[in-house]
């Protein structure tokens, strides 16, 4: 690419949004061929970021957003248009990155209990541009109003990080579909057991395929202490070693169901056009 008037590159910036891209690259790399990182193994904490369902967003994985963040900020950072406004671009933009990759890492380690490396390496790199460019604030000749801009730029991504948890909150589930609300008290009943653990990325799949009726689901929280935890009384009964398990009319089913699965199982009257 031409350099614009002569003018140098902001190198520190690019630099880092260059590796920036590297990183979130490999990552979505990994993500869209269904394959681990490095240092991701099975059961790792690494895995259960990974496959949690704040990997994704709108369909596509986090790590795909990010690399696009962070060929914004190179962009910025080579083409340099007027000073003050890129400068202005190039901070709110990192801020963004910054702020959705704190929270990210926070979800993880108070949701998951587990930190993931990778993440923790983008949240450098997003704290080290923000620390640039803070340092690095062009002085303007013309007296510029700079907390009424400050203020609209923080107000504008505390309301990306709320809608950002409204979406992977169950504060937007919707109402409750008849049939799988009747199969989840139909588990319930029969004797039905449901066993997982709330770091575990399909045991939440598991729920979500019920929607605003997981809470009626026959559930037992197997690592009520923490991850790292004893292990819950029922489940060290009940011979429990993989997650989730499925007891069913006294048989055992170590995976993930389907509601269509559910109900033949459980011998509940399943209406085939009737739901997921």
């Amino acid at each position: 690419m031409e350099k614009r008037r002569g003018v140098a590159p902001d190198w520190p910036v690019l630099l880092l949004a260059l590796g920036g891209m590297l990183l979130s690259g490999y990552l979505s790399f990994t993500a869209l061929s269904d394959s681990a990182p490095l240092f991701c193994g099975q059961d790792s904490p690494c895995e259960r970021i990974q496959q949690s369902r704040w990997s994704q967003l709108l369909g596509m994985p986090v790590s795909l957003w990010g690399f696009a963040l962070y060929g914004v900020l190179a962009l910025n950072a080579w083409r340099l248009p007027s000073k003050l406004p890129r400068w202005r671009r190039q901070w709110l933009v990192a801020l963004f990155g910054l702020a959705i990759s704190l929270y990210l890492s926070l979800i993880g380690w108070l949701e998951l209990e587990a930190l993931c490396a990778w993440c923790l390496l983008s949240l450098a790199l997003l704290a080290a541009i923000c620390a640039r460019l803070s340092l690095k604030r062009p002085q303007s000749p013309i007296a510029v109003p700079w907390r009424p801009w400050l203020m609209r730029s923080g107000l504008t991504v505390l309301l990306a990080l709320t809608a950002l948890h409204l979406y992977h909150s169950d504060l937007l589930v919707p109402r409750e579909e008849p049939q799988l609300q009747a199969l989840a008290e139909h588990l319930q009943r029969t004797g039905a057991k449901f066993y997982g653990t709330f770091w575990c990325p399909i045991c939440q799949e598991q729920k979500r395929l019920f929607g605003g009726s997981a809470e009626r689901l026959p559930y037992i929280e197997c690592t009520p202490n923490g991850s790292k935890g004893l292990l819950a009384a029922a489940c060290i009964e009940a011979k429990i070693t993989g997650y989730p398990t499925w007891i069913i009319r006294g048989k055992r089913y170590s995976q993930s169901l389907s509601t269509v699965e559910l109900a033949r199982y459980s011998r509940f009257k399943w209406r085939e056009n009737a739901a997921p």
